[in-house]
Parts: C-alpha cells; structure tokens; sequence
C-alpha cells in the first residue's frame, strides 16, 4: 500500500496537550509526507507524546491532527487511521510467554485480520522482512535485545502500512544491530510515511529526508538535514585548545579540539558542521533565549 501523491500524510496544527500543571506539547506544528522524517529532541521535549497522538493513543487538548487525510477526532475516521497505521512504542510490552510469531500473530488478530490462513502468510512475511524467520518459533524471553526490537517492528509493519510511527526503534542496540535497523526502515519507508523518533543524530543524517526539531513541548525547526546543518555555517571550527569563544568543546582522536560557538577566533580552521553541531547549537540558542 502506498500513500496518495500531493498531500501530507501528517498534518500537525497548533496541537497542544498537558498532563495535570505538565505542559508537554504547546503549539506542536508540522507535516510530512512520503519517507523518513526524523523527530529530533532532548529528554522531555515531548516527542513521545507527539508519537502518541500521531498513534491515535492520545487525543490533542487543543489543535488539529490530520493523519492520511482523515480527522484523528473522529471516531470513524480514527478506526480507518488505525488500519492503515503502524506503531512500534518505545516499550511494546511484550508478553514474553509468546513466542515471536505468536506475538506478532496476536497483534494480527487485534489489527482484525479474521482469516487464519491469510493472517498467517502475513505475520511469515513480516517476520521475514525483519530477518526473523529462523527464529519465529523461539520465545520472546530468549531472544536478544536486537531481536525484541525487530519482533517490535515486525508488528508494525503488519498489513502494509501507510503510516509507520517508530517511538527510539534502535535505542539500546549495539552498531552492528542499528545498522541492520536503518537497512529495514530504508526499506520500509518506500512509498509510506515514516516518523521516526531518536537522540541518534547519525540515524538521523543517514535515513532523514526531513528533520522536526522539538523541545520544551515547542516546534524549533522544520526542514532538510541540508538546511539544518546550513545554520551552523560557519560555527564549527579545530584548535589546539579548548577555545574560550566555544559554547561546547571536545578533544578528537586526532588530538586537535572540535569547538562549536558563535564567534570562530580569528584564523580559526572552519570545518564543514555536522547535524549533530547544529542540533546541539539550535538547543542552545533555544536554551539562550528562555533564560534571557
């Protein structure tokens, strides 16, 4: 299944959402359409409520939410958003009892997949995208770390959807494994949308056609890798020493310190920035301007 051309497959409208005095989304605003958009932000920017609400788990206090040209407030539309969404939660809550084509079978059931023979083929299929055929059978307990998660995937992937919400999908995996990941999203992502929560700012580089930068519930920036990086032109320079001018500063392997700032010393040697050096600048003219 694949999404109509010329529209947005999320529209996000000044959706704010607040849990007791907890403001946790305050005027969110974005969209996005076919391929990878990674959602980009630190620790309590609100990303995992967002996901929530693009998984129709949550309903928005305020704001619009327009999910594959339905309205997520309806509840017959909802139903048909459902259907045509994928989710992987950052803890799927797996019933460990289960073995992985069990799990993924159950899932099935809920999705509404009624004919036993059909639904069978389906789960197979996707436990074979994800490189799990030869251990359908193994319970969930005794799979790995990296395994669980491609179980996790696996689900979501069921019935081919158009929307594919994906809630830190390579956290706690080692390289070898968040390689293997970005090869099954990359896939995934051809002719779907996929919004793809992560702090992996090289997830980000490597899958992202579009970045959303939120944080304190706020959205900070909307575009391309290319353009994200455009903002930090110019601010990323090498020195022997920590430079004074720098708001962040590490030593390389090369032995030379990699500063971030906004005023390079004269002579400095400028380098091409990174998403990460901007991200990390972005942060903090956002932390800048609270405090001021």
């Amino acid at each position: 299944m694949t999404l109509s051309s010329g529209r947005p497959a999320v529209v996000v409208d000044g959706v704010a959402k607040s849990f007791g005095r907890t403001r946790a989304l305050d005027g969110v605003s974005l969209t996005a359409g076919a391929g990878v958009t990674g959602l980009l932000g630190p620790n309590g920017a609100g990303k995992t409520t967002l996901l929530r609400m693009l998984a129709t788990v949550l309903a928005p206090d305020d704001g619009r939410l327009r999910l594959l040209g339905r309205d997520a407030a309806d509840a017959g539309e909802r139903l048909e958003i459902r259907r045509r969404l994928g989710y992987l939660p950052q803890e799927p809550g797996f019933h460990r009892g289960f073995t992985a084509f069990e799990f993924v079978d159950y899932v099935a059931i809920l999705k509404e997949m009624t004919s036993r023979r059909e639904r069978h083929d389906e789960v197979r299929r996707v436990l074979d995208e994800v490189g799990l055929s030869a251990v359908s059978g193994k319970k969930i307990r005794a799979l790995s770390g990296g395994m669980r998660r491609r179980v996790a995937l696996a689900q979501a992937l069921l019935g081919d959807p158009e929307l594919l919400v994906l809630d830190e999908p390579t956290v706690g995996l080692d390289p070898e494994q968040r390689l293997r990941f970005r090869e099954i999203i990359s896939r995934a992502a051809e002719g779907r949308c996929v919004i793809l929560s992560t702090h992996q700012t090289e997830d980000v580089a490597a899958l992202c056609g579009s970045i959303i930068v939120v944080h304190a519930g706020r959205t900070l920036f909307g575009g391309t890798p290319a353009e994200l990086v455009a903002t930090a032109q110019g601010r990323v320079w090498l020195d022997a020493t920590r430079s004074p001018d720098a708001r962040i500063a590490w030593r390389t392997g090369t032995g030379l310190h990699r500063n971030i700032g906004d005023v390079p010393p004269p002579q400095a040697e400028l380098v091409r920035p990174s998403v990460e050096d901007a991200y990390l600048l972005l942060l903090g003219d956002e932390s800048a301007a609270v405090a001021a």
